[in-house]
């Protein structure tokens, strides 16, 4: 069981749920809200420039026993073999609910030159190890940046949601803290309310970011591995069209087979999909 505990940075990062992250000379970098991070593989070590210690790739996570729970079939025990070390990532919550809102009807590298163009126009520049980064902008920076500006980004659309979602946050309407300690529900609820977030995006924040592992972000990559290989489990739930009440019908049946960490088995089986589709030559841009 160790190959499939210890973490696997090349396998994590590249699994589609952070987008500001670089190799440089077989070491990994990346930005954390107002934090650059430096990771290595072997040994693994990870190091901020704050100083500060970081959980960041949730290395406290039992993850014997969260494997053990959510290998519920053969698929799932498959994915886990083919993509050992593969984790869940704890980011900061405001550049999580701002990437996630970015990444509608988007591919990842459209969201990755979205994310480095805000950086670059609204935060910091910061020297680490002989680089130099932009760390992800202030709330503030957001809430009161003007549309024109936003636009210059390449964020199209997604401006105005972008622009909703940080003011929502600066004016406290939105506190990540307590999304943290309430319940799922609850938690997904407060998110929908801000403009510009749906099912899938909420799942996502919740997900990586606020401590909610029994999300499980269901965009048109997971529905097409539920409808591939789950359509008797949940007959009659997978749609072409997702809407409210069968996202959340969905959403209950899920948890109700793979437990309390569905959102492992969701990231596990969306790696494997993606992978899958890179091997036999047919991806196409991945569109949130």
């Amino acid at each position: 069981m160790q190959e499939f505990t210890r973490i696997n940075l090349d396998i994590t990062i590249n699994s589609g749920q952070v987008f500001l992250w670089d190799k440089i000379d077989g070491v990994w970098y990346g930005v954390n809200g107002t934090e650059i991070l430096r990771v290595k593989q072997n040994p693994f070590d990870i190091i901020s420039s704050q100083k500060k210690p970081s959980d960041f790739f949730r290395q406290e996570d039992n993850m014997e026993k969260i494997l053990n729970k959510i290998s519920r079939d053969n698929l799932v025990r498959s994915a886990v073999e083919r993509f050992p070390g593969l984790r869940l990532l704890r980011q900061d919550p405001f550049q999580c609910y701002i990437s996630f809102i970015c990444s509608s009807n988007s591919s990842i590298q459209n969201i990755k030159q979205m994310l480095k163009r805000i950086c670059q126009k609204f935060g910091k520049k910061m020297d680490f190890d002989g680089y130099e980064f932009f760390a992800f902008p202030a709330v503030e920076k957001l809430a009161k940046a003007n549309l024109k500006d936003l636009l210059s980004c390449g964020l199209g659309f997604r401006a105005k949601y972008v622009k909703t979602a940080a003011m929502s946050v600066h004016s406290d309407a939105l506190e990540f803290d307590f999304l943290k300690k309430t319940d799922y529900k609850s938690a997904k609820d407060d998110l929908k309310n801000i403009y510009g977030i749906g099912n899938k995006v909420a799942d996502c924040i919740l997900l990586f970011s606020l401590e909610k592992l029994e999300a499980f972000p269901i965009d048109r990559w997971t529905q097409r591995i539920l409808q591939k290989y789950y359509s008797k489990k949940f007959f009659g739930l997978i749609e072409k069209s997702l809407t409210e009440k069968n996202y959340e019908d969905i959403h209950e049946k899920i948890v109700e087979y793979f437990g309390p960490y569905a959102g492992y088995s969701q990231q596990f089986l969306y790696k494997m999909e993606r992978d899958l589709n890179k091997k036999n030559g047919c991806e196409k841009p991945l569109i949130w």
